[in-house]
């Protein structure tokens, strides 16, 4: 088995005339927790996007688990390991806490009567309570309904959710960025968790601190193209704003906007 979970060669969106991400080179190793930084407009939700099939690629190849995939939509992704929080959340406020962690993918009961089935909510609410077990979020009611929740909660249910099912890649775009410092602090906790558990994952942030305090690496986007690759042990929060501002630029990427 290969130690690389995720891998682009050339990853490119263009929407008509506006080059969104050109030509994005990146690699995640299994296990291992890397920051995508840059200025707003810089490429990192468009790179997020093509990877988990919510846009189709202009051009470049996604490799997953040791595969070339392309994805029709997210809930492809969801199927093959990846799971994503957005910064929308993708919940629906009028369900309770474990049929939002199951839309799309309930499970049933009697399924040998064809098309007549009965959803089984005793084994999605035990499956509810081992994903917020094993991420140690703390929802006092899951049968509350989403709209009835703050919004730290909400962002807790959905990064549940990864943990849920069997991901293999967990993918958070700016988890945190409407969230007070205690529910910052919960989400981040998460976050550690993953690592010890050795789960993949990329966080998408602006936040300088939570990056160094999270990941092995940072990933710097800047005008549509990766700038910079540096581990984290190796740069400061000084440097990577030197890259993300255009003052700087890794001799391997001299070609980056």
């Amino acid at each position: 088995m290969s130690d690389i979970i995720l891998e682009t060669k050339g990853l490119t969106k263009h929407y008509g005339g506006v080059h969104a991400l050109e030509d994005a080179n990146f690699v995640l190793n299994r296990g291992e927790h890397v920051a995508i930084m840059g200025d707003n407009g810089a490429g990192k939700s468009t790179f997020v996007r093509q990877i988990t099939g919510v846009e189709q690629r202009t051009r470049g190849t996604v490799v997953f688990d040791g595969e070339e995939v392309s994805f029709a939509g997210p809930l492809d992704a969801r199927e093959a390991g990846i799971e994503t929080v957005f910064q929308t959340l993708a919940l629906a406020d009028d369900l309770n806490v474990p049929d939002n962690l199951f839309l799309g993918r309930e499970k049933t009961m009697w399924n040998w009567l064809g098309p007549f089935r009965r959803l089984d909510y005793k084994a999605m609410r035990e499956d509810t309570m081992a994903g917020l077990v094993k991420t140690g979020v703390k929802i006092p009611n899951i049968k509350n309904t989403i709209a009835n929740m703050s919004g730290g909660q909400r962002q807790c249910v959905a990064i549940a959710r990864t943990a849920t099912f069997a991901s293999k890649l967990t993918i958070m775009d700016e988890p945190t960025a409407a969230l007070g410092v205690q529910e910052t602090a919960q989400v981040e906790n998460i976050i550690r968790t993953l690592k010890e558990q050795g789960e993949s994952l990329i966080l998408v942030s602006h936040n300088m601190r939570q990056v160094f305090d999270l990941v092995d690496r940072i990933v710097v986007f800047r005008r549509g193209r990766i700038c910079a690759n540096l581990m984290k042990e190796d740069t400061d929060g000084q440097d990577v704003v030197a890259y993300i501002t255009g003052a700087k630029t890794q001799p391997e990427y001299e070609g980056a906007a």
